[in-house]
């Protein structure tokens, strides 16, 4: 299996998952005639992120892992996203980032160093293996998981099919 094969199809099932997930909450919303703002401002307790931060942060440990294991620069994007609308722009676009990465752009990742930020002014370096299956696909799961639980938390009907990507 390649590097590529390792990486790119996880990311890109789970983003889609994502998408999935955000059209039953905004349908499950509008049926129980609940503002769009209380699910996309749901937290699973006060001091941990909303929401939206949660599919932001899974959007970006996406494209930023991609493009550092395929030597590709890293792009910058806003957190602007207030709407199930814009989060689904959001994760299409991330979507046809990874898709469009050629797998032969990843060859030999797996023993490059990947330097990345980790807390504020703080950086680590770990051999692109590890980079990947120790720290972002733990934090891009750990984030798609979290916007899972806050929109089941509030009633949105899901299970872990939904979860999976399995249609």
């Amino acid at each position: 299996m390649s590097f590529h094969d390792s990486a790119s199809p996880a990311f890109l099932q789970t983003l889609g998952a994502l998408s999935d997930i955000l059209r039953k909450a905004e349908a499950h919303a509008s049926a129980r005639k609940i503002a769009p703002e209380t699910l996309l401002t749901a937290r699973l307790y006060p001091d941990m992120l909303p929401l939206t931060r949660q599919i932001q942060i899974a959007c970006d440990f996406a494209v930023k892992t991609c493009a550092r294991l395929s030597g590709s620069e890293v792009p910058s994007t806003p957190d602007t996203e207030k709407t199930f609308d814009e989060l689904q722009q959001r994760i299409a676009k991330a979507t046809d980032y990874v898709r469009k990465l050629a797998p032969d752009k990843f060859d030999g990742a797996e023993d490059r160093d990947v330097t990345f930020p980790a807390g504020r002014d703080q950086t680590m370096t770990l051999k692109g293996q590890q980079y990947l299956s120790h720290f972002a696909l733990p934090n891009f799961y750990f984030h798609a998981t979290t916007a899972y639980d806050i929109l089941r938390h509030n009633g949105v009907e899901l299970g872990k099919r939904d979860f999976m990507g399995v249609k």
